[in-house]
């Protein structure tokens, strides 16, 4: 009897394990297992830019550079936590390698402006044409900002609009691009005007160096601004610039601290320079014209229409002669 239940149990097992097979709950662990590790890689990765964070930044000076790092080691932890995950489905080194070939065949026949951008990242890397908080110009586009980010593939820049704008780095490499805090954010501007022969050329020059001193936003002085070799006078200075047609044009040149001012500084400037001229002996040149009649410019005619009569009126009381006449004469 204890033979027969012995089987009869074993016979059971049998028929249980055949309607629940083992590896349902064999995937459902690995499924588990891997959400777990997912889930710590994300936090890990996090937790190693953290602690990486300080010591990058300070042996790299360049900000985009540093973030570019940070990045890298971020998903570097990704990838090894991908790697773990693999490993727990059975995925060998030798598939992982096959997937990552066919990626990478995928990548540079289909993604190729990607690889372009991600290349044309790593050249603005290396050769800092701008930094993350430079104030830029695209002059092709007229587009005016500050550099937000710099990544592998693009650069975000917040323009002086308040707008957002994000350019793949492909195609910022082929413009041309002012970078206005390069060195020294101050920036040299000039302002052209035109006063008359009349004037005081003297008092003029005067004049407009005092008006762009009494601008805020204006360096008024101050030791010499080197740019590259060359040295310029921190101080406005106004010079002659030509003897136009129809006056003297000067040119008034003068320093801002801040480039994103220029507008503000040059609007300011010419209302001083308006105001000052307006109390001086100065006069503003525009042109002049003179029209001159003499014996070849033919006869002037004039005609004025008489209030009280109408056209009809008119044409029903003029004389008939001198009509006649005065078609003879045109």
């Amino acid at each position: 009897m204890r033979e027969v239940a012995q089987l009869t149990r074993e016979r059971v097992l049998e028929e249980a394990e055949s309607l629940l097979p083992g590896s349902v709950p064999d995937y459902a662990v690995k499924l588990a297992l891997a959400a777990l590790v997912l889930v710590v890689g994300w936090y890990l990765s996090k937790l190693v830019v953290r602690l990486t964070g300080r010591t990058v930044a300070r042996r790299i000076e360049r900000p985009s550079v540093t973030r570019t790092v940070l990045r890298g080691v971020r998903a570097s932890v990704l990838v090894v936590t991908l790697v773990a995950i693999a490993s727990i489905f059975g995925v060998g080194g030798t598939e992982i390698f096959l997937s990552v070939t066919v990626i990478s065949a995928v990548i540079a026949v289909v993604l190729a402006p990607l690889v372009g951008s991600f290349i044309n990242g790593l050249f603005v890397l290396a050769d800092r044409p701008y930094e993350i908080g430079d104030m830029i110009e695209i002059t092709d586009a007229g587009h005016t900002g500050f550099v937000e980010d710099i990544t592998i593939r693009h650069t975000k820049i917040f323009t002086l609009q308040n707008t957002f704008l994000v350019i793949p780095n492909s195609e910022i490499q082929q413009r041309d691009v002012i970078n206005y805090s390069a060195e020294d954010e101050r920036t040299r501007l000039s302002l052209e005007f035109e006063v008359t022969y009349e004037s005081d050329l003297e008092a003029a020059r005067n004049h407009a160096e005092r008006a762009a001193r009494a601008v805020d936003v204006v360096i008024t002085g101050g030791p010499d601004i080197r740019i590259g070799s060359a040295r310029y006078g921190a101080a406005p200075v106004s010079t002659i610039r030509e003897y136009g047609d129809n006056g003297v044009v000067l040119e008034l040149f003068f320093w801002v601290q801040h480039p994103y001012k220029q507008a503000v500084a040059r609007s300011a400037v010419q209302t001083a320079i308006w105001e000052r001229f307006a109390d001086a002996d100065v006069e503003f040149s525009y042109p002049h014209r003179h029209h001159v009649f003499d014996e070849h410019s033919g006869i002037a005619r004039m005609a004025v229409d008489e209030p009280t009569l109408d056209r009809s009126e008119r044409s029903s009381s003029a004389d008939p002669a001198e009509g006649s006449t005065d078609r003879g004469d045109r």
